[in-house]
């Protein structure tokens, strides 16, 4: 039982603060609202060690209005607005697992609209500098959303064009589908794979469009020799980093909760991996992320 306790409380327990980087560097995707403690204290913390700006993003209207508000509230927050691929279908057909936390009935397609127009009149703020986490997710949705999860991505690509917002692509186990829609609508001009997680052919079709390639805490684990060689394969003024905190901690604290200061963890060893100083990276990070969300 004491053994037990003890691993629990390992899992639960926050990693150490590491070592700060010597150039500033974003955290280009995560999640302040579910992470423990107040923004304020995570966006210490984070400064603390050198990340300096995140990207808080929104997954459903309640989501994106939050993070519109923080981002008005922080100069060192930026805002991404949308409904995650998984949170259409839910709107449109009901969620009667009540896997997303709201046990809700099918709204059908009057929902789904007013949840879309509520995303579009947020990403015409300001302080919302893109328009996601959106794109494809074929594991936790079953085929009967996919049709719906691809017109929201396209609807999705639409404002963000329209409103000249950077694109942050969800992308999981659907890459043919998502580079193809990406491809028949015409992707924005600044588009971003957040949480990369193809392979190294699919990094250099990426890199020929220009798109954004960013990487999470997945590039440091040890069995993910495929998602280095996707690093490598990626042309250096395309690369930026994240955590998609709480979720997706780095090695050696898998498991344990993620949050922004942890970014130099994971930097480190994409440094290591690509034979290059930690402080060469920050700068080619840091210079990407302003320009891949325009600030």
């Amino acid at each position: 039982m004491a053994a037990n306790a003890k691993k629990n409380d390992d899992r639960s327990t926050p990693p150490p603060l590491p070592e700060p980087l010597a150039v500033p560097v974003a955290d280009s995707h995560t999640h302040l609202d579910m992470q423990s403690g107040t923004p304020a204290e995570g966006l210490a913390r984070a400064a603390s060690v050198g990340v300096t700006t995140v990207v808080q993003v929104g997954c459903d209207v309640p989501g994106s209005q939050w993070a519109a508000d923080l981002a008005a509230e922080y100069e060192q927050v930026h805002a991404a607005v949308a409904l995650h691929p998984n949170e259409a279908p839910r709107i449109f057909l009901g969620d009667p697992d009540s896997w997303s936390g709201q046990r809700r009935t099918p709204g059908g397609r009057a929902a789904l609209d007013a949840a879309l127009a509520e995303i579009d009149r947020l990403a015409a703020l300001p302080h919302v500098l893109a328009v996601g986490e959106t794109g494809l997710d074929y594991f936790r949705t079953g085929p009967e959303g996919v049709d719906l999860q691809k017109e929201s991505f396209r609807r999705h690509i639409e404002i963000a064009k329209r409103h000249g917002k950077a694109l942050v692509i969800h992308d999981r186990e659907a890459h043919e589908d998502v580079i193809a829609v990406l491809l028949e609508e015409g992707a924005p001009e600044r588009t971003v794979f957040h949480c990369y997680s193809g392979d190294a052919a699919m990094a250099r079709t990426c890199a020929e469009h220009g798109w954004y390639l960013s990487f999470a805490g997945p590039v440091t684990y040890k069995a993910n020799h495929p998602l280095r060689e996707a690093l490598t394969a990626t042309p250096l003024d395309r690369v930026l980093i994240e955590t998609d905190a709480p979720f997706l901690t780095p090695h050696p604290y898998r498991g344990r909760p993620n949050a922004p200061y942890l970014i130099p963890v994971t930097l480190r060893a994409m440094a290591a991996h690509l034979a290059l100083g930690e402080d060469e990276l920050a700068t080619a990070i840091a210079a990407n992320t302003a320009r891949a969300f325009g600030y």
